[in-house]
C-alpha cells in the first residue's frame, strides 16, 4: 500500500507555471478597448445605472479574468485590480452615491406614532391590574 501511495504521489507531479505579470498587462488593455467599445452605445447620462450596461461589465470582467487565466496569474490580483479600477475612474467617477437626507416626519404623525403605544400600554397595564385584583371571579 505504502509504495503504490508513494508511486501515486510523485506520478501525480503539479506543473506550476509562474504568474507572467509582463504579458496579463500587455493583454488587459484590449479588454479595457473593448469595454470601451461597448459603452459608446450606451448614452454617458446613463453610466451610473448598471442596469443600462451590465452585459457589457460583464464580458469585461470575464475578459480580465480569462487574460489573468491566460498569464497563469490568479484573478483577482493587485495588478488586475489597479487596472479595473482606472477603467472605473475613467468611466465611473461621477457616479457617486447620493446620501439620504432623513427627517423627522410632521408632528401630527409623530405624536400619533408615539402616543398609540404609550396608551396602549397604559391600558394593557390597567386590565392586568384589574384582572389580577378581581381574581375570585375569574
Amino acid at each position: 500500500v505504502n509504495g503504490l501511495m508513494t508511486l501515486g504521489f510523485t506520478g501525480a507531479r503539479q506543473h506550476t507555471n509562474l504568474c507572467n505579470e509582463s504579458l496579463m498587462l500587455e493583454k488587459l488593455p484590449a479588454c479595457g478597448k473593448s469595454f470601451e467599445e461597448m459603452m459608446k452605445k450606451v448614452d454617458s447620462k446613463k453610466w451610473c445605472n448598471l442596469t443600462e450596461f451590465i452585459m457589457y461589465y460583464d464580458n469585461f470582467t470575464q475578459c480580465t479574468e480569462r487574460e489573468a487565466n491566460n498569464a497563469s496569474c490568479f484573478w483577482p490580483n493587485p495588478l488586475a485590480e489597479g487596472f479595473i479600477t482606472g477603467v472605473h475612474k475613467q468611466f465611473f467617477s461621477n457616479c457617486t452615491s447620493e446620501k439620504v437626507h432623513w427627517e423627522d416626519p410632521p408632528d401630527e404623525i409623530l405624536i400619533t406614532l408615539i402616543l398609540i403605544p404609550v396608551m396602549l400600554t397604559c391600558a394593557m397595564i390597567t386590565l392586568v391590574v384589574w384582572c389580577s385584583k378581581r381574581s375570585d371571579i375569574l
